[in-house]
């Protein structure tokens, strides 16, 4: 009998074993085009991205407390937080439906 019970452990242990979860990688819309477009990373000053990049398309008042400014290019827009970047997506990821 109690070589049942250990066959029986062994066996609730070995399905919980094989049975573990596994993480699947998500992507977002957009994600991937983005950083293939070679938009600012996180931290970038508006005056780095300007250096870098040129002048934006177009210039979006700050809105918001904490201020938060968009700058659009033709291939990405630039989301900053004060004067810093705080995210930046590839263009037909911004826009709706696209």
């Amino acid at each position: 009998m109690p070589t049942m019970v250990h066959a029986a452990i062994a066996a609730a242990w070995l399905g919980m074993a094989l049975s573990t979860a596994h993480a699947q990688n998500l992507q977002m819309p957009g994600t991937q085009a983005a950083s293939r477009v070679g938009v600012p990373p996180r931290g970038t000053s508006m005056a780095q991205v300007e250096q870098q990049f040129g002048a934006p398309a177009s210039r979006l008042a700050a809105v918001g407390q904490p201020p938060i400014t968009r700058w659009v290019y033709p291939s990405f827009v630039v989301f900053f937080e004060g004067n810093i970047v705080i995210h930046a997506v590839a263009a037909s990821a911004a826009k709706p439906g696209g």
